[in-house]
């Protein structure tokens, strides 16, 4: 989502600024600008389209400063138009760039309307602005200390003001900020990403912490007031360009690197050992008689699998919840239950309000499925498994899932074997599965000119059902947010079984319905189901295991799959739906990397 990035130097910083954004684009935003002192008065470029443009902006008006802020918007209050695009200014003294949401920014807007400050954006941030500057009396710290007091809501900022001109500060509640530590200069970014190349020493701030970046030294005071002695850490941020290849778009090549991702990913050992998970693990893993995850959106997909696994093999009972409905409801804590917590980025908003929740009601152990080991969710966590998905571009997860589902199977395995439900035959027959499944990988991905031909009929629908059953659901969740997510067509998941209770009224020749059909224990109660379709009309697209004995019919499609892999099958049916959604928006010539209104890292509630 939005993106900071701030520095104080003896150089123009401008092009470091500005290079930090284009790492930070593949988060998604709709606006960006930079703002720099230069000649002892804040002078800024905004932008409503692209780094790129903001590029040639900042070159056309030589914009240059040794002191600088900069930031890529996704709009939350306020259109993305320029007016709204941060650095917003206050009486042309102070710049301020902000990720997050101020709740209680109207009251603080009539305040600061009746001491004369004028608005003249629609954003949350230009109350931040103004306050800072209306308690400004020659420390720009203690200000920034000040007003952040006040504050409500989530919040990273950045801030520099024209009379201290070697100066940034910034601040942070609820959304991640970083200080990189240089020679002779200093910075602060949202993403230790943005700073690659520039510096490898970081301070990630924590929560309520406010710092102030001076040419010689850093400072930070926690939010007590007092002051913070911060660990620092050697972080190597790679901030290569990441090039497309062959491929057309970054997510098809995201899709093509899975069988690569999940080999790095599956562990090395011969066994499934509770030390995969950290040092404490065997000892909390014994303590442990449940298992809530939380986590949203496609993680969350990834939750709704690890149940069946970990019911089923591990014997022990488990609740997935979406974190946002979780951290807003009455619940009943149980303190003996294992948090997992699932997410990319590790900066998931709302998942890391969840687990802060958890963690409030008395639970004490906790762990964090992730693609980011420096992120605040390892961090917060007492134990973690790190999936190594690599970069991710493409704003609609592929290998960050299949990791995932990697990892939590790991997960299930290793509770069973700890609590007597997987013996050693079993264990060592698992790994070979694990192992095998890049191969497998592999033959899926070899359907593609099959699915090619598919998302030429989807491409001209509007609305699309899919169907799943027991561990497959939720692949069918998941394929039908894929659809959604980049086609912009309508979709819907359902178990199977739910057909005759409700959506089976949907159901005409102008309605596909995508099945997942595995060969396992439900395999003929689906088959009843995809006989309802077909004698209403509908249009079925079936992607069945070899030995189903589905065939192509009138009113029935059929893929199949290269071979059935029992509990890691839903790995490899998610992957003919990822090219099944990434090709129907090629045929509609959406913007595949870039959906309208989404983000990479959703860092606000």
């Amino acid at each position: 989502m939005c993106g900071i990035v701030g520095a104080v130097a003896q150089r123009n910083i401008v092009p470091v600024l500005i290079e930090g954004l284009r790492r930070l684009e593949y988060r998604g935003y709709d606006s960006c600008g930079v703002a720099v002192l230069a000649n002892g008065e804040p002078k800024r470029a905004r932008s409503v389209a692209r780094v790129a443009d903001l590029d040639d902006q900042v070159r056309e008006t030589r914009l240059e400063g040794a002191t600088g802020i900069a930031h890529t918007r996704w709009a939350t209050h306020g259109a993305p138009v320029t007016d709204n695009a941060h650095p917003i200014f206050s009486r042309n003294e102070l710049a301020l760039v902000h990720n997050g949401i101020i709740e209680n920014y109207e009251s603080l807007r009539e305040m600061l309307r009746g001491k004369g400050y004028e608005f003249v954006s629609q954003t949350d941030t230009e109350v931040i602005a103004h306050l800072v500057h209306s308690l400004y009396r020659g420390d720009l710290f203690a200000a920034v200390r000040e007003a952040t007091a006040q504050l409500h809501g989530a919040y990273a900022i950045a801030v520099l003001h024209k009379n201290q001109p070697h100066t940034v500060v910034g601040a942070r509640q609820g959304s991640p900020l970083v200080v990189g530590l240089g020679e002779g200069e200093n910075f602060l970014a949202s993403d230790a990403l943005a700073l690659a190349g520039s510096t490898d020493r970081f301070i990630f701030l924590e929560e309520g912490d406010v710092c102030e970046l001076t040419l010689e030294k850093v400072r930070v005071f926690d939010r007590d007031g007092n002051p913070a002695d911060r660990e620092v850490r050697q972080v190597a941020a790679y901030g290569g360009a990441v090039e497309l290849g062959p491929y057309r778009h970054f997510m098809q090549k995201e899709i093509f690197e899975q069988p690569r991702a999940i080999t790095d990913t599956i562990p090395q050992a011969d066994s499934f050992d509770a030390s995969l998970f950290g040092e404490n693990a065997q000892k909390a893993f014994s303590e442990i008689d449940s298992l809530l995850i939380l986590a949203c959106g496609t993680s969350y997909y990834s939750g709704l699998t690890a149940k069946y696994w970990l019911e089923s093999v591990a014997k022990i009972p488990t609740q997935v919840e979406i974190a946002s409905e979780y951290r807003y409801r009455d619940s009943v804590p149980n303190p003996k239950a294992l948090v997992v917590v699932i997410s990319q980025s590790g900066e998931t908003a709302d998942t890391l309000a969840a687990l802060k929740h958890a963690q409030s009601l008395g639970h004490k152990h906790t762990l964090s499925v992730c693609n980011v080991g420096t992120s605040a969710m390892v961090r917060l966590t007492e134990l973690s498994f790190l999936t190594h998905a690599g970069r991710e571009i493409g704003v609609a997860s592929t290998k960050a899932f299949t990791t995932q589902l990697v990892a939590l199977f790991v997960l299930a395995m290793t509770l069973g074997k700890m609590r007597g439900h997987v013996s050693a035959a079993q264990e060592a027959d698992y790994i070979r599965q694990l192992r095998h499944l890049p191969a497998a990988l592999n033959s899926v991905l070899a359907l593609e000119p099959q699915i090619i031909a598919w998302s030429e009929e989807f491409s001209r629908k509007e609305n699309a059902l899919f169907l799943g059953r027991g561990l497959h659901y939720p692949i069918a969740l998941e394929g039908a947010l894929k659809l959604k997510e980049i086609s912009y067509i309508h979709a819907e998941a359902y178990p199977a079984g739910e057909l005759k209770h409700g959506p089976l009224a949907l159901v005409t020749e102008a309605m596909p319905v995508v099945t997942v059909a595995p060969n396992d224990a439900l395999l003929e109660k689906l088959k009843s189901n995809i006989q309802e379709v077909r004698a209403r009309g509908g249009q079925l697209y079936v992607f069945a295991d070899a030995d189903t004995k589905i065939v192509n019919d009138e009113g029935i499609h059929v893929i199949r799959m290269p071979e059935h892999y029992g509990l890691l099958s839903p790995i490899l049916h998610v992957v003919p739906l990822q090219l099944l959604a990434y090709h129907t928006a090629c045929s509609r010539g959406t913007d595949v990397d870039k959906p309208r209104n989404l983000a990479k890292s959703v860092t606000v509630e």
